[in-house]
């Protein structure tokens, strides 16, 4: 027996805008200068790092709650989210009178389950993973009677998270390239199918963590294929499993779904911080990362949309050192020198006079690969960037330093 899928039409989309006015706001087109020369050509940001809960997610939620009975409505509503999901129908349920229940995966960002929990909803822990918390959220709705909110896979969510797509055919109209953050695909689904729609020259790119990319292969064997295993920082876009909904529309609308790395995505985090003052989560920045990785590969003018900005202080501090190494900011080296009186001054001096901040400093006397005049010096150097960090290093080998990095 074969199960008809529901296709969300762009009329659909339209319909739930309405529904939308006055609870979603219409985010920021922001022109990205430092993005624009380094593709030589325009790029523009979506703010959706700006929207109510600090991610699209709102839009989706929203709609597919707003159409439940009354008698649906008073059984209460169950999701299952690493957080963004969980803001939005959180706030959603506050905002229509319903009862909520979320299941989170064990280590959900904190800042998202404080949010989660200040718009009233239950939050349980339960698994490592967003699917694992959706079976535990499945299994809820069949004990209670409570409705599943599904994260992506219902024509309802991919309608409302549609409304982002009508927002960038208004602010930017002459876009030839969207790219777009994917885990489970109502967004990127929404989005596309809207465009479409109204340009369908228009080429729609989304965007996963390699590590953690299962549209891909579910695209090449032409249905949703689960991943065996993931692991990304990008929690909002960990998904092992395509929605079965928003698969038929992005095989029909998406151009194309790439893949970025952890480093990437720190480093497009770190860039968007620095040079756009815009906070956003790592799944928030997986588009910025494509075009860093590619500044070539898409026609302009190109919207890449941030989709999430709720990031983890703590993490945040992570985030940055670790997209700053993958920028080649920091520097790791072991330098052998002599050991004698001023040969650690020398070593400092030859890393100041090129421009290398020494952030710490550790010696090694002892190993069988010395010998008994030499030390191993351990040091971490802050620079400005790839270029430099090279420059630093022929400059010491240059002046007879061994190094090994």
């Amino acid at each position: 027996m074969t199960i008809e899928i529901p296709r969300v039409t762009y009329d659909d989309i339209t319909s739930a805008a309405d529904l939308l006015r006055g609870v979603a706001i219409t985010t920021p087109m922001e022109e990205s200068r430092w993005l624009s020369a380094i593709v030589d050509g325009q790029v523009l940001l979506k703010c959706e790092n700006l929207q109510r809960t600090g991610s699209f997610k709102i839009r989706g939620a929203y709609v597919r709650m707003a159409r439940l009975s009354d008698e649906e409505r008073a059984g209460g509503v169950v999701a299952a989210s690493a957080g963004n999901h969980a803001q939005g129908v959180a706030l959603a349920a506050q905002m229509l009178g319903i009862k909520a229940t979320v299941f989170m995966p064990e280590g959900a960002p904190i800042p998202k389950l404080n949010a989660t929990r200040a718009y009233g909803a239950e939050v349980i822990f339960h698994g490592a993973t967003i699917d694992e918390a959706l079976v535990a959220a499945k299994g809820f709705a069949d004990e209670t009677g409570a409705v599943l909110i599904h994260p992506f896979d219902h024509s309802d969510i991919v309608a409302g998270q549609g409304t982002c797509g009508l927002e960038i055919l208004e602010q930017a109209p002459e876009a030839a390239t969207v790219l777009i953050p994917c885990g489970g695909g109502g967004f990127i689904a929404g989005i596309a199918t809207a465009i479409k729609a109204k340009r369908p020259d228009v080429h729609v790119i989304g965007v996963q963590a390699e590590t953690a990319a299962a549209y891909p292969e579910s695209l090449k064997q032409g249905r949703p294929v689960p991943l065996a295993s993931m692991s990304t920082m990008a929690d909002g876009i960990a998904v092992g499993r395509p929605g079965d909904v928003p698969f038929a529309a992005i095989q029909e609308y998406v151009d194309d779904v790439i893949t970025v790395s952890e480093e990437s995505l720190s480093r497009a985090l770190v860039l968007l911080l620095e040079r756009a003052k815009m906070v956003v989560e790592p799944a928030g920045g997986a588009a910025v990362a494509a075009i860093l990785d590619n500044p070539h590969a898409f026609a302009t003018p190109a919207v890449a949309v941030l989709s999430g900005g709720n990031v983890d202080p703590l993490l945040l501090g992570k985030l940055i050192r670790h997209g700053m190494a993958a920028a080649g900011r920091y520097l790791n080296l072991r330098v052998r020198i002599p050991d004698r009186p001023g040969g650690l001054a020398r070593l400092v001096t030859e890393l100041a006079d090129a421009g290398a901040n020494v952030l710490e400093v550790v010696h090694e006397r002892i190993s069988t690969t010395l010998s008994l005049d030499e030390v191993e010096v351990h040091v971490q150097l802050e620079t400005r960037g790839t270029s430099h960090a090279e420059a630093v290093l022929s400059r010491l080998r240059a002046h007879g330093y061994q190094v090994i990095e």
